[in-house]
């Protein structure tokens, strides 16, 4: 968290996070708190918007949240509610030559941000945590590997499958992963194929 509040005071951000691939379209994430923290766990529930494109792309990716994009419909338009003119910056952590993860900057003021800066900041970034990935806490994505197992053995179903019905359940329930996999773990919530 402290790693991510720097990142959002050194480049004059008003909120940000920091997304990490734990693996195959896996994240794990930190938010400023603040008007904008739900917009990360927002685009993991709806596996889309600007951090899978820039994680999936390696590119920067620059979005005005005041309208409808094209390209994530849904997360664009329930983004739309954060209330202010926002600009949000994803840009791609590499190390060793790979993406490691996403810095995301929202931005209300009209100054721009260099692609140049943003980008080295965001290696510098994606480096360290690389490094020190042991630092890490993964309890919530074992939580979430665990209920996706519950699911798989009640619908008899695929592990990206599983994920997908455990995300909209999130998002119909307006929730987080973490509560919909708790209630699976804690048999609150079941599935089946009546």
């Amino acid at each position: 968290m402290r790693l991510c509040e720097t990142c959002v005071d050194a480049l004059g951000a008003q909120g940000g996070a920091l997304t990490v691939a734990a693996g195959p379209d896996e994240r794990v994430a930190v938010s400023t708190s603040g008007a904008f923290e739900d917009l990360e766990p927002l685009q993991e529930i709806l596996g889309e918007g600007p951090v899978h494109q820039a994680m999936a792309e390696d590119q920067l990716v620059v979005m005005r949240i005041d309208g409808v994009v094209d390209e994530y419909p849904v997360f664009s338009q329930l983004a739309g509610s954060v209330g202010a003119e926002v600009t949000l910056y994803a840009v791609p952590m590499r190390a060793g030559g790979s993406v490691v993860g996403v810095l995301s900057l929202y931005v209300t003021d009209a100054h721009s941000r260099g692609a140049k800066d943003l980008q080295i900041l965001a290696d510098i970034t994606g480096a360290y945590l690389l490094a020190n990935a042991e630092f890490f806490d993964w309890s919530e994505r074992a939580l979430l590997h665990r209920a996706a197992g519950m699911v798989i053995a009640q619908l008899g179903i695929r592990a990206e499958d599983a994920f997908a019905v455990i995300r909209a359940n999130a998002f119909l329930r307006s929730t987080s992963l973490r509560s919909v996999a708790e209630d699976v773990l804690e048999r609150r919530l079941t599935f089946s194929l009546d």
